[in-house]
């Protein structure tokens, strides 16, 4: 009887981490939810990253085109590996790819620019984070496929990498296409 009180905190235990590490699966991190699925994208009102862009605002995302949005930062090692999937984005005929520096400096920024190249057409800077709190941003890289009326179509948590750009990107695209 005494060997039952003994082992009872072990199963207990056991348990314990059972649950524990059962609880850790939660979803692909390219399946996180959001909250502004189907809805208005927040209000955008930022710097550019420099004199030599142009930043977007709310309007910008509302002008009757699909939108792309892009948060990304120079220390973001996984960004840098996006890069080819977003240059052939912004091949993609009649999409915007703007793009978000997430808490970061525009040095750093316009450096990662030269090193990757440019594909976004306007940059806002976020250096505090504030306007990534409003877009839900987890980390970097996030991008957000905005309809022509500026409603959050997709979000999609991660590197654009693989075949992320044909399984996930490019069909928002196109609902959100038909969205518009």
């Amino acid at each position: 009887m005494k060997r039952i009180f003994y082992l009872l905190p072990v199963m207990g235990f056991g348990v314990l981490v059972y649950l524990f590490f059962h609880s850790l699966g939660g979803p692909p991190q390219d399946e996180l939810p959001s909250a502004l699925i189907d809805k208005p994208a927040p209000a955008t009102s930022l710097p550019p990253l420099d004199s030599k862009t142009i930043a977007f605002t709310s309007a910008d995302l509302r002008a009757g085109h699909v939108t792309v949005l892009n948060v990304w930062s120079s220390y973001c090692v996984p960004c840098r590996a996006e890069a080819p999937a977003l240059a052939e984005l912004s091949r993609v005929k009649g999409v915007a790819l703007f793009g978000m520096v997430y808490k970061d400096s525009a040095t750093s920024a316009r450096g990662y620019l030269q090193d990757v190249g440019n594909p976004f057409s306007r940059i806002d800077m976020d250096r505090d984070g504030r306007a990534g709190i409003e877009w839900g941003i987890y980390g970097v890289p996030e991008t957000f496929v905005v309809d022509g009326r500026g409603v959050v179509r997709l979000r999609y948590a991660g590197p654009i990498v693989g075949d992320a750009l044909d399984r996930v990107i490019l069909p928002a695209i196109e609902r959100a296409r038909a969205a518009s």
